[in-house]
């Protein structure tokens, strides 16, 4: 029951108002999952095509992956380094540290044929702009996730990630402890923040107009690290 987002609105508003029209509320310890593109929509991270001259590098890789070229141009934008293009993909790292295709720049679901969003300039700050709205409204104690979908090197078929987070400890670090057997874990992280976005998937979806969904039950624990700890540093990148 989510109007279509705009750049400027209450997010944080418009997410508790259709919970309240749903019947619902935020409740002690819930975990908001709100999807990257509604949060990208009220920030105005919105790019008109229309506005974007191609370079000639731009062009030529859009000729090598049938790709709009000011779409390219836009990806380019937004990226610090070209991973891998191939097949009509192209895999770009993000100012942010992300690897995804296109630098997450999208054009589905989009405000017009020749509109795309980006990501975030600060997923976590957006993230904390948003727990910190919801606290303030509800007195109750939460946590925020802002999700987008990636797709996986190995795997076929996408799933929602954490590219933001407030409240919650993104991994929960198992190294250390001992395991069933009372052996000592020396490997285990637990990216939690990337379990319950992709959970979250199964009820936002891709289309639908489902913005956010509410993760209830599950006992996380409390951080301000934000999305950082889930990044991979490059010395630790076998594929960098």
């Amino acid at each position: 029951g989510i109007r279509a987002i705009h750049p400027g609105d209450d997010l944080a508003g418009l997410i508790l108002d259709g919970l309240a029209r749903s019947g619902n509320a935020v409740q002690e310890h819930d975990v908001l999952v709100v999807a990257q593109k509604a949060v990208s929509k009220s920030e105005g991270a919105l790019v008109d095509l229309r506005n974007v001259v191609p370079s000639v590098f731009a062009t030529m890789l859009a000729e090598q992956t049938g790709k709009d070229p000011r779409v390219v141009e836009t990806v380019l934008q937004e990226s610090t380094r070209i991973v891998r293009m191939g097949h009509g993909v192209l895999i770009a790292e993000t100012r942010h540290g992300f690897i995804c295709a296109n630098a997450g720049v999208d054009a589905s679901n989009a405000a017009g044929d020749d509109i795309v969003t980006i990501l975030p300039r600060d997923p976590d700050e957006s993230a904390r702009r948003l727990w910190n709205a919801i606290q303030k409204r509800t007195s109750r104690v939460v946590a925020v996730i802002v999700s987008d979908s990636f797709g996986r090197p190995w795997r076929e078929g996408s799933v929602n990630v954490a590219i933001g987070v407030a409240g919650l400890a993104a991994i929960d670090d198992l190294r250390g402890l001992p395991d069933d057997r009372g052996r000592q874990m020396r490997t285990s992280m637990v990216a939690v923040a990337d379990e319950l976005a992709s959970a979250a998937q199964l009820v936002t979806g891709e289309t639908g107009g489902t913005p956010a969904a509410i993760i209830r039950g599950y006992r996380w624990k409390p951080s301000d690290a934000g999305s950082s700890p889930l990044k991979r540093p490059p010395d630790r990148d076998l594929f960098r």
